[in-house]
């Protein structure tokens, strides 16, 4: 189990089971929070706990709420605002969050999510190129 914590120690997250690849995503927000994603379904291997507050974004259909620590404001979480077909909810934890030493070897995918929406190349870099 991976445990991600906000600065001020009041926020965390827990992922259960392999992370799988990371994601880097270059969105208008993903960019600007300089965050690295895991995924799945919340209740299911992701867990958030301790006080958050949300954001989303103004203007179209919002389809993500972004969770972060309302004392420090670090990013925890997105969690989707609409359920998938199947009832569930796709969540991110934010890696960056955990300690490097236990995320360090974990591959990074990068995702398009300023253009094209779609996945990009490898580049054969994990965590570690991205913090050291």
């Amino acid at each position: 189990m991976l445990i991600g914590s906000c600065h001020c120690g009041k926020a965390s997250w827990t992922l259960e089971g392999d992370p799988g690849s990371i994601t880097a995503c270059n969105c208008t927000l993903c960019r600007r929070y300089g965050t690295l994603w895991a995924y799945d379904y919340e209740g299911e291997r992701i867990s958030v706990s301790g006080p958050t507050a949300s954001y989303s974004r103004a203007g179209k259909q919002p389809s993500l709420e972004i969770l972060f620590c309302p004392s420090c404001a670090c990013v925890l979480s997105w969690r989707g605002l609409r359920l998938q077909k199947d009832g569930r909810r796709r969540m991110a934890v934010n890696m960056r969050l955990a300690p490097p030493d236990l995320v360090a070897d974990l591959p990074i995918d990068h995702f398009d999510g300023l253009d094209s929406y779609e996945d990009l190349p490898s580049q054969g870099k994990c965590v570690r190129d991205l913090w050291f």
